[in-house]
């Protein structure tokens, strides 16, 4: 199977091409996206990697998408492209969340992964070994809640940082490599096969954390 696999959650972002045999992954390409330009460059850069390879849009046989958590417009963009490209070619859309990827990379059988949100505030997924997604939980911590939330837990981030603050706090911690598209993909692969995936009208952006216009909204009642 052949899959597009997108993030658009962070101040970077990648997009790639990989195919899945039994439970083999290969990368056949990945390129990176640049944050803010989303939309000019995802829709391009994906017509560019097919025609690379001699492939075109219907070679596609399931969309791998993150849906966050993460910046709400670059998930808003990659979004509508993903739904606009499923829809046309009838495709499965599989979504993942970032932290489930973090997750998934520490090898941990009971793990709290952890992005930094800003404003001073963490995202948090808790993960245990034979959890799938939908039953997981994620939430929005403070650095001071983080302390608490991780009792029992062994943690693991992508962001050096963040894992030094962890440190510093007393938590566990295993810095994992940057969410690539073949991690990404793995996971993907994996919850396709329990069928795990959506139309592109159910398609939603994962963001934890309301926007700003929602909470502005809120207090102006």
């Amino acid at each position: 199977m052949l899959f597009l696999v997108t993030d658009t959650s962070g101040r970077h972002g990648s997009a790639g091409l990989v195919r899945a045999e039994s439970d083999h992954m290969k990368v056949v390409e990945s390129v990176p996206l640049t944050g803010g330009t989303f939309s000019a460059q995802l829709v391009p850069q994906i017509a560019e990697l097919l025609a690379k390879h001699g492939l075109s849009k219907s070679d596609i046989d399931a969309f791998i998408v993150v849906t966050g958590p993460g910046s709400f417009t670059g998930l808003r963009v990659g979004l509508a492209a993903i739904k606009a490209l499923a829809e046309i070619l009838g495709k499965r859309i599989v979504p993942v969340s970032l932290l489930e990827v973090i997750a998934a990379s520490s090898g941990t059988q009971k793990v709290m992964a952890l992005l930094d949100a800003g404003r001073g505030e963490i995202y948090a997924g808790e993960y245990e070994a034979g959890e799938s997604a939908p039953h997981a939980r994620e939430s929005l911590l403070t650095k001071d809640e983080l302390a608490t939330a991780a009792l029992g837990w062994t943690t693991a981030t992508p962001d050096e940082a963040l894992a030094q603050f962890a440190r510093e706090a007393g938590i566990r911690v295993t810095v994992v490599p940057t969410p690539a598209s073949g991690t990404i993909a793995r996971v993907g692969w994996h919850r396709l096969k329990a069928g795990q995936t959506v139309t592109p009208e159910q398609l939603e952006a994962n963001y934890i954390r309301r926007s700003d216009a929602e909470i502005f909204a809120k207090g102006r009642h």
